[in-house]
């Protein structure tokens, strides 16, 4: 009998523990986006080319346990622009993701972690020029990852600061290039 109380009394200190180390969870990211290979090949007297802006996201996910967490997110990856006599041209970029987020605890409040997984991308591309104007868009799928710190200031709120590369966004007309996004965010736990 006191073995069977002694186990129900670990459940009991067991379960709560559990309970925090796993739910829903929603946030948001801010930071700055680059676009690796976007102006690489845009030169010229009179020409300028800016392959930054800013990158926002907003995501849910479930912690399944301390260690792993999935993620659905959306990413606005901001616009790469460029303009000279001849004319302007911009390509702005958004992604859906779905990663899966692997956590290495370093502390109570303190832990490092790895995402990996698949986007789907959407780059809308204009041009304007003296003889012409158009635009048009694409889409492609390829991976994502990254790396980052989170701090959990309560049990239902942390912050965030990553890392993360969307690889070959764009494609086609466009032209590919890997964007990486520095950011910082906060998650809300449920």
């Amino acid at each position: 009998m006191r073995y069977l109380l002694a186990f129900i009394c670990t459940l009991a200190v067991a379960f709560p523990v559990a309970a925090q180390d796993s739910g829903f969870y929603a946030g948001g990211h801010i930071g700055q986006a680059t676009a690796k290979d976007a102006c690489d090949n845009v030169a010229g007297p009179g020409v300028s080319c800016d392959d930054e802006d800013t990158a926002w996201k907003i995501l849910g996910g479930y912690q399944l346990n301390r260690n792993l967490g999935l993620e659905l997110g959306y990413t606005d990856l901001g616009e790469v622009s460029a303009s000279g006599p001849g004319g302007t041209a911009s390509v702005e970029a958004k992604a859906l993701e779905l990663v899966g987020v692997g956590s290495l605890p370093l502390g109570e409040r303190f832990s490092v972690y790895g995402k990996a997984g698949v986007y789907r991308g959407e780059t809308d591309a204009t041009a304007s020029t003296a003889l012409l104007t158009g635009s048009f868009s694409e889409t492609n799928n390829d991976l994502t990852f990254g790396v980052g710190a989170r701090y959990d200031l309560t049990q239902n709120v942390a912050l965030r600061a990553e890392w993360q590369r969307y690889a070959d966004v764009g494609g086609g007309e466009i032209g590919e290039s890997d964007v990486d996004v520095l950011s910082v965010g906060a998650l809300f736990r449920f």
